[in-house]
């Protein structure tokens, strides 16, 4: 199930928008796609991360592969949950396997991600 509140990259990032915050992870189909994640690396506080620019790594048993911002914002929190517990992302990937949380810098880049359906369309498409 594709939540509708959130937006999606087509490398299956998602973001979830509250005020100037942006909260980002990854997809449910990424997820089960890369299989179990044992390892996720992200970048710290204070950090500028830049719409499609690489901001991080995810490693599973299947694959080692790049995060992608799917928006441009200053890193306001990373979640130190997942240094720990990476599985999150397999278990809770749009709870708590959340990756990092940015302040915003310009909302207008949401406009040129994928909403629910046309996210179902893309991984429906394969």
């Amino acid at each position: 199930m594709v939540p509708t509140d959130l937006r999606y990259t087509n490398d299956h990032e998602w973001v979830r928008v509250d005020g100037d915050e942006a909260t980002i992870g990854i997809t449910a189909y990424a997820a089960d796609q890369l299989g179990d994640i044992v390892f996720v690396e992200l970048p710290d506080p204070g950090r500028t991360v830049t719409q499609a620019a690489a901001f991080g790594v995810v490693e599973s048993v299947k694959a080692v592969s790049d995060l992608f911002a799917p928006v441009t914002g200053d890193v306001v929190e990373a979640n130190a949950e997942l240094g720990g517990k990476p599985e999150l992302v397999n278990s809770d990937p749009y709870g708590a396997g959340w990756m990092i949380r940015i302040t915003l810098v310009d909302a207008s880049q949401l406009d040129a991600l994928l909403d629910a359906d046309a996210y179902d369309a893309l991984i429906a498409a394969g």
